[in-house]
């Protein structure tokens, strides 16, 4: 007689328990799991019930329809005339500057925060994570203000600035660039440290163990392994930084040709000649559309 193989003898014992142990895991209430290895999810079945769908579909065309009137409102014929024009392409041009240049403001100060968030334990991290993210829901104005007090000629920092170095930051190009880097700013450390936190530290003990100091495991292994977060993360500081109006105004002021970026423009011309304002928004609309587009496989890898 021949003896059954190690495979008959579980096809056998699971057919005696009842069943395949897939089966009898599924007829227990667990999900099956995909071949990624997360729980698959059961396909939603039916349609929205009223009560939900009435309030979405609301909530859509109040966040749909502004933009589609801006299209439909839009001077299509005269726009090249309007976008050529020497105020809006000053305008355009130093934000294009200051936003790039608060970019990379941004990326130097703000990749070692969010590798100090993620990867080093000290007392009070929550609230220096809080104090970061802070900017994010501050109204800008407010900011713009802080920024006087502390960086104006007054200020508790501006004042030794102007006496020791001369630099006069308030209504400047390059208090374009700090008031636009206060507001951006956080939103790349947000994304670095995420990031940083998915990443599995391993590698830069591995690193060290090597004999690399941990400057160098951050810069040949952390910083290739957290790239496209930086990436993410320094797109939507620039989208951010080109959008600023609040702190830019209130600590640079509105100087055509020196700190008058595309929002301040927009505001401007909105009282004067509403088309150039709409065209100079349909500019910015597509830096927001651009900038979706570019993450949206990011956003959406979790699905």
């Amino acid at each position: 007689m021949t003896l059954p193989s190690g495979a008959d003898k579980g096809e056998a014992a699971d057919t005696l328990a009842g069943g395949p142990a897939p089966l009898r895991r599924c007829r227990a209430g667990s999900r099956p799991r995909s071949r990624s290895g997360s729980r698959a999810r059961p396909p939603a079945r039916g349609g929205a019930p009223l009560p939900l769908l009435v309030p979405a579909l609301l909530g859509l065309a109040f966040l749909v329809l502004p933009l589609l009137a801006l299209l439909l409102r839009a001077p299509w014929s005269s726009m090249p005339e309007l976008l050529t024009s020497t105020e809006v392409w000053q305008a355009l041009r130093l934000s294009l500057v200051c936003a790039t240049a608060a970019t990379a403001l941004s990326l130097v100060l703000g990749v070692p925060l969010a590798w100090l968030l993620a990867r080093v334990e000290f007392p009070g991290r929550g609230l220096v994570r809080a104090l970061v993210t802070l900017p994010l829901v501050l109204p800008p104005v407010v900011g713009g203000v802080a920024l006087l007090m502390a960086l104006g000629r007054n200020g508790v920092v501006g004042r030794w600035l102007d006496d020791w170095f001369g630099v006069t930051l308030p209504f400047t190009t390059a208090g374009v660039v700090v008031a636009e880097a206060f507001v951006a700013m956080p939103f790349l450390v947000i994304a670095v440290e995420g990031t940083l936190r998915a990443a599995d530290p391993r590698y830069e003990e591995a690193a060290t163990t090597l004999g690399a100091s941990r400057f160098t495991a951050f810069r040949r292994v952390t910083l290739p392994l957290v790239a496209p977060g930086i990436a993410a993360g320094a797109v939507l500081a620039w989208a951010r930084a080109l959008g600023e109006f609040g702190a830019t105004i209130t600590f640079a002021g509105n100087f055509p040709g020196r700190t008058q970026t595309m929002p301040l423009s927009v505001y401007l011309a909105l009282q004067s000649d509403p088309e150039a304002a709409i065209a100079l928004s349909l500019v910015l609309l597509a830096v927001s559309v651009a900038v979706l587009a570019g993450l949206r496989d990011r956003w959406m890898t979790s699905a």
